[in-house]
């Protein structure tokens, strides 16, 4: 099955699970997350989702984005010092951030996965989830060209 058929099967399920209403804006602004991996920003989103909704506004896209991160349909990424960024990749996984362009890029791995957290931090609260980012340079960055364009 096409992976964009897959990826909206999922998204109107889980909308309905949550009650919420499919609304073109919401399923554009889905189906746009959903088939990038490059973690865009709210501004970045916005700014692609005009191509197909030109009468979207900024404050729709914030107030989805929003929506859709309290149902746990998309995840905010990103840390300190970066734009806030949006990923729909819901399955286990982890990113590397290059600290030089803002590249984000996802990884998996069996490892990180298992991980148990210190006793010193179970002891501050129960842990439901484990994400990791990696900080580094990409090979682009790395090779003095500093050329990728992100959306940090």
């Amino acid at each position: 099955m096409n992976r964009s058929i897959e990826k909206e099967r999922w998204f109107v399920e889980r909308c309905v699970e949550a009650g919420l209403k499919m609304t073109p804006q919401r399923r554009e602004l889905y189906l746009l997350l959903a088939m990038t991996k490059d973690h865009p920003n709210a501004e970045s989103i916005y700014r692609l989702i005009r191509r197909k909704i030109p009468y979207i506004s900024l404050d729709t896209v914030y107030r989805n984005l929003r929506t859709l991160e309290e149902h746990a349909i998309i995840q905010r990424v990103g840390s300190a010092g970066y734009r806030t960024r949006f990923d729909a990749n819901m399955d286990p996984h982890h990113h590397f951030v290059c600290t030089s362009c803002g590249l984000m890029s996802d990884f998996c791995s069996d490892e990180l996965d298992v991980y148990r957290p210190p006793r010193e931090v179970t002891r501050m609260g129960a842990v439901n989830s484990i994400y990791v980012e990696l900080r580094g340079i990409c090979r682009t960055c790395s090779k003095g060209n500093g050329t990728n364009d992100s959306s940090n």
